[in-house]
Order: C-alpha cells, then structure tokens, then sequence
C-alpha cells in the first residue's frame, strides 16, 4: 500500500445557486472529507491509497462507500454504526470569493472511530500514513486511535506526514487545539501547514521563521503552503527554498484545494521525485481542484495534470 488515511468523511450539499443559504431552494449531493480527497487524489494518479473510518448504517453512508470504493481507494478496513449517523455538511457560496461551511458532525459514526478497532494489519505496509488536525478534534477516541495509528507506523517504518487542517468549530477552545495540533505535528516526519495555521500556533511570523518553529518542534520536512504564492520548502536535506504556485483566472471552490495539494506532493516523493519537484505538482493539483466544484470533483488524472502543469490545457478538446 502506497498512502493509508484516517479521518472522517460527509455528505456534501452544494446549492445550486449563488446566495445566501436561506434563500437556497435546491442541492447537489456530493462527499467531502480531507482524508478521502487525498486518498482519491492519489487513486486518480495511479497510486494504491486506503481511507479508514466509520460511517452510518444509513443511506449517506450506503452511497458514500460505493463513491470511494469506485474511485479505486481500498475501504475494506471502514466499519459501520448502527446507532449513529453518518455526517452531513453545507457550502455557502454566498458570493465570488465569499464561501463558507456549515458542519452537522457532532456524535456522527466517524467521531465514534475507536483505538481497539484499528489494526496493526490497516497500516503496517505503507509507504505514508497520511493525518489530519480535524481527526482528533471529534473526539478522545478519536486521539487514540491516531495514537494507535503513530505507533503502528513506527513500528513498521511508515512514514507520517500531517496536515494541521485547522477546523475551531470542531474543538473544544483553542488552546486544545492548539496544543493536539502541535503534538501531532511534533510525532511527523512532514508536515503541510498553512500560513493561517502557522499563525494560530505561533503567533506573528514570517513564512521563514514559521518554518524553522516547525523544525523546532523535531520535524524533518516542512511544506509551508503560502497560497497562490506556492510553497515554501525545507528539510534536513533541502535548504528552505520557495517554489512557485499557478495563476487560476477564476476560483469556482476553494474548499478541497489542500487535501489535492497534499495529494500532489505525496504522488511526487512516491514517484521518486526531488522535494521541490513534488511540490510543484502539489501546486498544480490545487489550482486545478479551485476550478471546479466539488471537493474531489476536480482532482486530476496524470495526463490533466501533466497538460496543466505544462500549460498546454485546451479551451475545447475536439
């Protein structure tokens, strides 16, 4: 197995229409989870990737599994609550550059996940194990199991790589967060954070003295993700270096933009691409996925990316 991921995924209503939500009349149903997007993103690219979670015995959670399962991922290792829903969440466009998130998450089955559940078998032969800040914030079982998670990967000479995805409303107060967040960061060999991210954990900085906080905390490889700007790179073996974003004319939906970045860089360093290199894929995936909407909507197949990445994307295929 290349990528395993835990972490918890919902069922996505998208209005129809621009506005304000009350005076949205009509949906789309999609799924939305940071896990799943990054573990379809990596199956786009022709990579073996796992997501673990829990879900309801319902018909969101019916639908949800034959959605990731046909997009290639291995699910064999989700359950399934009787007792508890699967999730539900809502966008808001409520006008350009103006989207917002509503979550219905609270006691789903996903929160419910449990350490005795996890086995050793899930993890120990990736190549990556691929975490989340939202993960641990549904609740002290939810810790465990991750705690659980790290040690199998250990264990076993996985790789961890985290994405603080940094989600308040899910927490109990901020200082929780913070203090998880920078746990978990601390237990990786890479992490993704965002420049929003980095703040909150530490305060007014620039991206550079960002990076060197993150090494302080014993991480190898930092990816900073400094938005349309690109990336800001280091590692022990990587002097810090920036590496360039991609123009994107109009952003139809942001939501999802860095599980494909995350997507991207973990394709290139499983392709055996140099860090910059992979980086710069991972910029691509995510302005690529802000085109479209949807968040796995958008994630592309290798010959998009490539046609991306080389500007060569035309207006009309005939």
């Amino acid at each position: 197995m290349d990528v395993v991921t835990i972490g918890e995924t919902m069922a996505l209503f998208t209005p129809n229409e621009e506005g304000m939500l009350r005076h949205t009349h009509s949906f789309s149903m999609k799924f939305g989870g940071a896990e799943s997007n990054v573990a379809i993103g990596l199956s786009r690219l022709g990579h073996r990737s796992r997501w673990i979670s829990r879900l309801g015995e319902d018909e969101f959670g019916d639908a949800m599994l034959s959605f990731i399962r046909g997009e290639g991922v291995d699910v064999s290792y989700v359950t399934r609550d009787q007792s508890a829903p699967t999730g539900v969440f809502f966008k808001e466009f409520r006008r350009l550059n103006d989207t917002r998130v509503y979550y219905y998450r609270k006691d789903s089955a996903a929160s419910k996940m449990k350490a005795e559940w996890l086995e050793d078998e899930a993890i120990k032969d990736a190549e990556y194990l691929h975490l989340t800040g939202i993960t641990p914030g549904l609740s002290a079982s939810c810790r465990e199991m991750l705690e659980k998670a790290i040690w199998i990967a250990k264990g076993n000479g996985t790789r961890i790589v985290f994405d603080p995805n940094l989600r308040l409303k899910i927490w109990r107060d901020e200082e929780e967060a913070r203090q998880f967040i920078k746990k978990y960061a601390s237990e990786s060999d890479i992490v993704l954070p965002g420049i929003s991210e980095a703040e909150f954990l530490f305060g007014p900085c620039t991206p550079e003295e960002y990076t060197e906080k993150f090494h302080d905390l014993g991480i190898d490889t930092v990816i900073m993700k400094l938005g349309k700007e690109g990336a800001l790179i280091s590692s022990s073996s990587v002097p810090m270096t920036r590496v360039p974003g991609f123009t994107v004319e109009r952003v139809v939906d942001p939501v999802g933009a860095g599980d494909a970045f995350a997507a991207g860089v973990l394709s290139g360093l499983l392709d055996g691409k140099q860090l910059e290199e992979a980086v710069l894929q991972g910029n691509a995936m995510g302005a690529m996925v802000t085109m479209v909407n949807g968040d796995a909507e958008g994630l592309p197949n290798r010959s998009d990316l490539a046609s991306f990445m080389n500007g060569s994307l035309e207006d009309v295929t005939r």
